[in-house]
């Protein structure tokens, strides 16, 4: 075994487990999506978790549902009467993602919305204290554009898959407009006087940014 792998798994052994929840929510996901590494998981659920915990957000935004892993961990951080919106284009993961806010006892603090996260938006007319990107990836920038004005003052945007596989280091193949939308996205951000940010190695890269000023 390779010694990222062997790291991984003592991360794993000294870490929290997955409740009973979560670990059905992942075995389900794993047997039923065809890309079941877009779940959260284990490491990176805690974290959510933790991070929502210590930041007690009255209102979460999530762009990209999937089957409801990451939005169970973040809303259990919601401050007491504290709402998640999460969205999604799809249908079918998004049933197993209800079953499981059900399940959780979520279902008075997730709202689903099925649809384009850039039509959703702005039409939630809510100020947000916690923002995760982990939708579209040639959208990014979009999205992140469309959030900041919805972001509170000291507000936090956490952003998923921002190292890509590796994809970033190399030259980008002209069709593949998925690697070049993240690789925008970490530049604009990397620039932005507006946050201050920290882009973790976690999985496959988490991007953490507070808003510091409009």
């Amino acid at each position: 075994m390779e010694i990222p792998d062997l790291l991984n798994d003592y991360a794993a052994r000294h870490s929290t487990p997955e409740d009973a929840i979560l670990l059905q929510l992942n075995r389900e996901t794993n047997l039923s999506t065809v890309y079941p590494n877009m779940c959260s998981g284990s490491q990176q659920g805690k974290l959510l978790e933790m991070l929502s915990r210590m930041i007690i957000p009255a209102r979460i935004m999530e762009i990209g549902t999937f089957t409801g892993y990451s939005a169970i961990c973040m809303a259990r951080g919601l401050a007491p009467g504290g709402l998640l919106h999460t969205m999604d284009l799809n249908d079918e993961t998004s049933a197993i993602a209800a079953k499981y806010f059900k399940l959780a006892g979520m279902t008075d603090r997730i709202i689903f919305h099925l649809g384009d996260a850039r039509s959703v938006i702005p039409k939630l007319h809510e100020s947000f204290d916690l923002v995760f990107i982990d939708g579209d990836k040639k959208q990014y920038l979009d999205y992140y554009h469309l959030v900041m004005p919805t972001l509170k003052s000291g507000g936090f945007i956490l952003a998923d898959n921002v190292l890509w596989g590796g994809k970033i280091l190399y030259p980008v193949k002209s069709h593949d407009k998925e690697t070049q939308g993240i690789i925008d996205f970490n530049t604009f951000v990397s620039e932005d006087v507006r946050v201050e940010k920290l882009l973790l190695p976690l999985r496959d890269g988490l991007f953490m940014l507070q808003k510091i000023c409009d």
